[in-house]
């Protein structure tokens, strides 16, 4: 479930990083009843891309850790039943 979610959190983060107007778009639509008047400032582009990148990132070390610690609990629990055989 927890890789389920952090793969979930790298795609949105990607996308926002590869396209942050688009993000920046849509979320502009959703929070506004009219978003024909509202422009967001240039900064609002840069911004998503930088947010994107860190949520991308975050997934990234977070599907690296949960993978790694599967093999590590393997590791810890074949030295244990060594330890106990001896």
């Amino acid at each position: 479930m927890k890789a389920a979610l952090l793969l979930l959190v790298g795609l949105v983060g990607l996308i926002q990083t590869l396209a942050p107007r688009l993000v920046v778009r849509a979320w502009t639509k959703v929070v506004y009843r009219d978003a024909g008047d509202a422009e967001p400032r240039e900064w609002a582009h840069l911004a998503a891309r930088a947010e994107g990148a860190v949520l991308t990132l975050f997934s990234l070390v977070g599907l690296y850790r949960v993978a790694t610690a599967g093999s590590d609990a393997d590791e810890t629990a074949t030295t244990l039943d060594d330890r106990i055989e001896e």
